[in-house]
């Protein structure tokens, strides 16, 4: 999970370019991520995206690429599904058997 602050320089961008949220999706991937699904906030975040790479090492190439820009700070959580927690779950039960 991505959340996204932008920059003063970001916000600027955004307003010019609002499809430039999307061109960026389009890097990510170029990087080895995949945007699963992304979502503007109202908050005190401007997105949060999940994203989807085969390590967190990637994801963390990605925030820090992004971040470089100035545009935005990212930050970044790794999570895993429902499944596989409770798979992980039961595994740790067997083991303290």
């Amino acid at each position: 999970i991505m959340f996204t602050r932008l920059s003063s320089d970001g916000r600027k961008t955004i307003m010019n370019n609002p499809s430039r949220a999307f061109e960026v999706n389009k890097e990510v991937e170029e990087m080895g991520a995949k945007v699963i699904a992304q979502y503007a906030l109202l908050g005190n975040y401007d997105f949060i995206n999940i994203l989807e790479a085969q390590s967190n090492e990637v994801i963390a190439r990605v925030a820090a690429q992004l971040g470089s820009r100035g545009t935005m700070e990212p930050i970044t959580m790794a999570a895993i599904s429902m499944q596989d927690y409770v798979r992980e779950l039961e595994t740790a039960k067997i083991i303290s058997k």
